[in-house]
């Protein structure tokens, strides 16, 4: 007995440790806080009242290119001295405005910020980040794919670099000129105007039709509409008696299989301390309501990540703002959920997105048609291939539902019309041949490996290192553990990390009410020793 249980707190050890590196890790990801982006933008400090261009400094540089989503970077470097610094600003706003923030133009495609090389608070550090670039002259303008730029160096003339300086650029007129002569060389036919709206550039949306590659953009927006989902029910106060559990059996669900690693951490979290937040006797006020909502926001609970909902999409943009958007990244994140899941948990997953939908989806006649298409199976899912070809044959059938609906009404999106999907400019060998207009003759094995590699394989290839593989490689790094330190550090372990392997890794119903269990026992022990004191 003791033998076990000194093995349990070993475990246990080692996960909080692990923890703490994860959250390290999320910690250096979060610097680039885009929340508001277009209402004076900063990934770590002030800036001013209605910049959109992103603020960057040397403790948030890297962290912050790293994990920008957008295809190229122009950073700025200046002095906030400087005269011509000062009388340029308004011109790199003007651009930064089409591109950054949710109401940009063409949001992302590029991100723009700048370096204050003469920032006081880091004034030296700013200045070797400076020195890194070769910056010889205020303003500084380089150009580059993000990733580019992290913990590089740049020098003029440097061969073989994607980082390229940015000569021209005196009025917001010749750098977007700059731009559309950049990005014309990469993609024919594309200009940006300094008049660009939002929604109403519709030769600009993603063509992702006949482009396979665009779904890597995607996890952005089923991060977007995880923390979207999450917020309506926090909202409109839907966590009830009846519902509190269909709740956390989709949270179990987003913890082992969400393609985002962040959402995985943020389900885990929020899992962990649900019933802090809605204890089984939930029977709340409405004023008792808006405390939990405040409170767990105060928690941090945003379920992935602080700059997540940034309040734009990119691969499910509409070029309407009522079109697309959520909708579409709710079924990006359950088709990826489908093809993630192994044959064992294919039943209990199909039960959970039926559930989910049925008690939280608030929009009501599309509520009830897909529990009703839930419903009408009738034999228990045993494979993988079973429940991802379910979902799609479903989503094909709302899509021609809404097609016929949008033609009548002339509700749809002219660049997005419904259709059978996939088309065969994305999956020419799902098709055998097609028998009329709307009728097709499927290959099913065809499909279900197009949606293991669409929905699978493509859309986290940003995200490819899981809980597991990071707490094993953090596991070699530690070595040995005595049974007194496991011991005596066990009561203090941060939960949501054992709680994010213990479901990603075994059968997670059961394995999540035991941890459950175990949070619960650690805060009785917890508040026993503190009344003691």
């Amino acid at each position: 007995m003791v033998t076990a249980t000194a093995t349990t707190a070993r475990l246990l050890l080692v996960l909080a440790v692990a923890a703490v590196y994860l959250h390290a890790a999320a910690a250096l990801r979060s610097l680039g806080v885009r929340e508001g982006a277009g209402a004076g933008a900063s990934a770590g400090g002030a800036a001013g009242s209605g910049d959109a261009a992103i603020d960057l400094n040397t403790t948030n540089f890297d962290a912050f290119l790293k994990a920008s989503p957008e295809s190229f970077a122009v950073v700025e470097f200046f002095a906030h001295w400087c005269p011509a610094c000062r009388n340029y600003k308004p011109q790199y706003e003007k651009v930064a405005k089409l591109f950054n923030g949710p109401d940009a133009a063409h949001p992302g495609i590029i991100v723009m910020t700048r370096v204050d090389c003469a920032e006081k608070e880091t004034s030296q550090m700013n200045m070797d980040l400076c020195s890194r670039f070769s910056v010889s002259h205020y303003p500084f303008l380089l150009w580059g794919p993000p990733t580019k730029f992290v913990s590089a160096q740049w020098k003029p003339k440097q061969e073989n670099s994607e980082i390229e300086l940015i000569e021209e650029a005196r009025t917001a007129e010749r750098l977007l000129k700059w731009i559309n002569k950049k990005m014309g060389r990469q993609v024919s036919c594309l200009s940006f105007s300094l008049d660009d709206k939002k929604y109403e550039n519709e030769s600009m949306l993603p063509k992702n039709a006949s482009d396979p590659e665009q779904i890597v953009r995607a996890i952005y927006d089923v991060e977007e509409a995880t923390a979207h989902a999450l917020q309506i029910i926090l909202e409109h106060k839907m966590i009830k008696p009846e519902t509190r559990d269909t709740l956390i059996r989709f949270l179990q669900i987003l913890v082992a299989h969400h393609p985002s690693k962040r959402c995985r951490r943020g389900s885990a979290d929020l899992l962990i301390n649900f019933d802090d937040h809605w204890p089984t006797n939930l029977s709340l006020s409405s004023q008792e309501s808006s405390r939990l909502l405040e409170s767990v926001t105060a928690d941090n609970h945003q379920i992935c990540g602080k700059e997540v909902p940034r309040g734009y999409w990119m691969f499910c943009r509409g070029s309407r703002s009522e079109t697309r958007g959520f909708s579409c990244g709710l079924w990006v994140l359950m088709h990826s959920l489908t093809v993630r899941v192994g044959d064992g948990e294919s039943q209990m997953t199909f039960t959970s997105i039926c559930d989910f939908i049925h008690n939280f989806f608030i929009c009501e006649e599309c509520r009830k048609h897909f529990y009703e298409m839930c419903s009408s199976v009738s034999v228990p899912f045993k494979s993988t291939r079973d429940l991802a070809l379910w979902l799609w044959s479903t989503h094909n059938k709302v899509n021609d539902r809404l097609m016929k609906e949008e033609k009548e009404l002339g509700t749809g999106d002219p660049s997005f019309p419904k259709a059978v999907w996939p088309p065969k400019q994305l999956c020419p060998s799902c098709y055998r041949a097609a028998a009329g207009a709307v009728q097709v003759d499927w290959d099913e094995d065809e499909v279900f490996q197009f949606l293991v590699n669409y929905y699978g394989k493509m859309l986290v290839s940003s995200y490819k290192d899981s809980y597991m593989e990071s707490l094993l490689q953090e596991k070699k790094q530690l070595g040995s553990i005595s049974d007194e330190s496991s011991a005596s550090s066990a009561a203090t372990v941060p939960i949501g990390a054992a709680l994010g392997v213990a479901v990603a890794s075994c059968t997670f119903g059961a394995l999540a009410c035991f941890w459950r269990t175990q949070q619960k026992n650690r805060k009785y022990y917890h508040l026993r020793s503190l009344k003691k004191i």
